[in-house]
């Protein structure tokens, strides 16, 4: 599961567009006027209403039908993620921040001086928080799709370390990866936790990896997995028995309407998770109850019942097979933390 992306509710309908209004994509950086000398905002994200109707209505006339998992994450998406990370079964979250409170010392001494820590999704900046004590980056880069989000949280980070020279950057970086090369000064550190790789498959893992090793020169990247671990730990962590996750799920439905003027009725929809092991990734899913017809201005879809719409992939590795993944993308050497059931890894890669 992704981590959290926060959006403006009054934004919803273009998916998290950092500047409201915003008439079309484009990835040229837009400095916004700073409010402490210290800190900075970047824009980088312009969603384009046109092209996001465009995506969506691919994908759903596709067969069998499919959404990003980006779409999740409306407000009200990204406040039940916040829930589900609460969970009892959801151990992801938890068990990361287990190992970087047990391991942030020694990462510190493997990963050597920070010049600029660049926080991957940064969300509320919470863990990179658990981090720099340890890292002492001279600059902070916090990159998420929503940069209203951004100006809030990066303002708490700048209150805590007032020395600390802070960006936010609105960016889409799942789909390209491409910071201004004045943003990064000194040794680069890319920061990915929350297990947010396994919405990649093994093969676009590999090309996202790849992205930020060649931007990590002299640097490398610590980043969160998820490991393969027993199905009766694994799958009542994407379907909880409070049904949250189940909201979470189905939220997306009435995102799409917004998004793309479509009528799904949750009500005619259930929630499906399990683990398949042969791609080694939780899939989670959307089940028609009955045979209905999803219409949206020019066009519609048949659903028969049973019929499943594919929202999210979370892929889970072996230590070895991440490590090889890694070693694909072109970084050197690795090393990796552990909790002390092995359900998760924290690796290091050298660029």
């Amino acid at each position: 599961m992704r981590r959290k992306v926060l959006l403006d509710e009054a934004d919803a309908s273009t998916e998290g567009t950092a500047v409201k209004n915003a008439p079309s994509s484009d990835s040229s950086p837009t400095p916004l006027a700073p409010p402490h000398p210290q800190r900075r905002l970047v824009q980088m994200h312009r969603e384009n209403p046109a092209e996001v109707r465009r995506e969506l209505i691919a994908g759903l006339s596709a067969a069998p039908a499919i959404t990003s998992p980006k779409f999740l994450y409306d407000s009200l998406g990204s406040r039940l993620f916040e829930a589900i990370t609460e969970l009892p079964e959801y151990y992801p979250t938890r068990t990361e921040a287990e190992i970087f409170d047990v391991h942030a010392t020694a990462m510190a001494q493997v990963i050597g001086p920070v010049g600029t820590l660049i926080d991957l999704g940064a969300g509320n900046c919470a863990k990179a928080l658990r981090l720099i004590p340890s890292l002492r980056p001279a600059r902070y880069v916090a990159v998420d799709i929503s940069i209203d989000f951004l100006e809030h949280a990066i303002a708490s980070v700048q209150r805590k370390y007032p020395a600390l020279e802070v960006t936010g950057v609105g960016l889409d970086f799942s789909s390209t990866l491409q910071l201004p090369p004045d943003l990064v000064r000194g040794r680069p550190v890319f920061f990915y936790p929350g297990s947010s790789i396994g919405n990649f498959t093994p093969a676009a893992a590999q090309s996202f990896l790849a992205g930020i090793q060649r931007q990590a020169a002299g640097g490398g990247l610590l980043i969160g997995v998820d490991l393969v671990k027993a199905i009766e730990q694994l799958e009542p962590a994407y379907d909880d028995a409070l049904g949250v996750t189940a909201a979470f799920n189905l939220n997306l439905l009435r995102h799409l309407n917004r998004l793309i003027g479509s009528d799904f009725d949750p009500r005619d929809w259930r929630h499906v998770a399990f683990f398949n092991r042969e791609a080694s990734r939780i899939e989670m899913h959307l089940e028609a109850r009955r045979a209905l017809v999803v219409r949206w201005p020019e066009g519609e879809r048949r659903f028969d019942s049973g019929e499943r719409m594919h929202t999210e992939n979370s892929c889970k590795y072996s230590v070895d097979g991440f490590a090889a993944l890694l070693k694909s993308a072109g970084f050197e050497h690795t090393r990796c933390w552990v909790d002390a059931n092995a359900w998760f890894a924290v690796f290091w890669a050298q660029a």
